[in-house]
C-alpha cells in the first residue's frame, strides 16, 4: 500500500498529442518510466461532495483528533474544523467464565469523545 501511495503522489501529468503519444505537461519533469503513474485529468476535490466523480465528501466523517495521518481531523476535514460529541455508553466488561457453562459480566460505563468533520 505504501509503495502505491508513493507512486500516486509522484504521478506525472501528461497530455495526448494528435499522434496518440503522451507528452509531459511540465517540461521540468523527466519522461515517465514504464513503472511511473501518469494522469491526464486532475483528481476531483475529495473534500466536497461530487456524485459525478463518486466522492461523498468528508462532511460528517469521523476523524481522529490526535492523529497527523490520513485519519486526522486536520487533514480529513480539509481545514473546515470538526465537531466533538461526548458519548456515554454501557458495555460488558470483566467477563468471567464459570464452570460449567456460562459467562458472567459486569456492566461498565465508558465515556468517549467522537470527532466528526464540519
Amino acid at each position: 500500500g505504501e509503495h502505491l501511495k508513493e507512486k500516486y503522489e509522484g504521478a506525472i501529468e501528461v497530455r495526448a498529442t494528435r499522434r496518440g503519444r503522451l507528452q509531459i505537461r511540465d517540461p521540468r519533469f523527466s519522461l515517465p518510466t514504464a513503472s511511473d503513474l501518469v494522469y491526464i485529468d486532475d483528481s476531483p476535490n475529495y473534500c466536497i461532495r461530487n456524485i459525478t466523480a463518486g466522492s461523498i465528501g468528508t462532511h460528517g466523517r469521523e476523524c481522529n483528533r490526535t492523529s497527523h495521518g490520513m485519519d486526522g481531523c486536520s487533514l480529513l476535514c480539509c481545514g473546515r474544523g470538526y465537531n466533538t460529541q461526548r458519548l456515554v455508553t454501557r458495555e460488558k466488561c470483566e467477563c468471567k467464565f464459570h464452570w460449567c457453562c456460562y459467562v458472567q459480566c459486569k456492566t461498565c460505563i465508558r465515556n468517549a469523545e467522537v470527532h466528526t468533520c464540519k
